[in-house]
């Protein structure tokens, strides 16, 4: 019996030292998505707010999308995918607000209202309006909240693999397997009425 506990504690021990060698996972190491205009749970600006008031008229803004930046970026890193979600609009399904991906590596963000228009900095998707581009909140009047989230998704897929016009659950299919990492940032909008 002694022979075995020996053995046990001899295997801990080596297991306990293979851990040891393995690096630290440190929070600095994450891929990590920010604003230098919006705090994670902040709120989006009245600008941020699409401005298609003939589409709807619950559009109060001038669909201007906030600055992004990201750091932390996962080896092996070919091109990234962003996001915008609403999940409290048009319940229980959510709103698509922006589906954008083929951002080369070599991009670490996007100025304020670069997303508003087309780019050669990404390929455009399909959101619920259609469109391949930013599409701001556009929450109706005496409503609370609503939570807008972006979701920075690093892929080891070549830039240029996609085609455009893909939706969200579309993208969310071509990723399977090829996804690095993903961050996200919790932004919040009502109705100013």
């Amino acid at each position: 019996m002694k022979p075995i506990i020996a053995t046990v504690l001899t295997a801990g021990g080596f297991f306990a030292a293979s851990l040891s060698a393995i690096p630290e996972a440190r929070a600095a190491d994450v891929l990590t998505l920010s604003s230098p205009a919006l705090q994670d749970n902040g709120i989006l600006a009245t600008k941020n707010a699409c401005s298609d008031k003939q589409r709807t008229p619950n559009c109060v803004g001038e669909n201007i999308s906030p600055p992004l930046a990201w750091s932390n970026v996962p080896d092996g890193t070919k091109s990234f995918a962003l996001l915008l979600f609403d999940p409290e609009g048009r319940a229980p399904a959510g709103v698509s607000h922006m589906v954008i991906y083929g951002i080369p590596a070599d991009v670490k963000g996007f100025a304020e209202g670069e997303l508003s228009k087309p780019s050669d900095k990404f390929i455009g998707g399909k959101n619920l309006m259609g469109v391949g581009i930013y599409f701001g909140p556009g929450t109706p009047p005496n409503t609370d909240w609503h939570h807008y989230t972006f979701t920075l998704v690093a892929t080891d897929l070549d830039p240029k693999a996609l085609q455009p016009g893909m939706t969200r659950d579309e993208l969310a299919a071509a990723l399977k397997d090829h996804v690095k990492g993903s961050a996200g940032l919790v932004t919040r909008f009502k109705h100013p009425s």
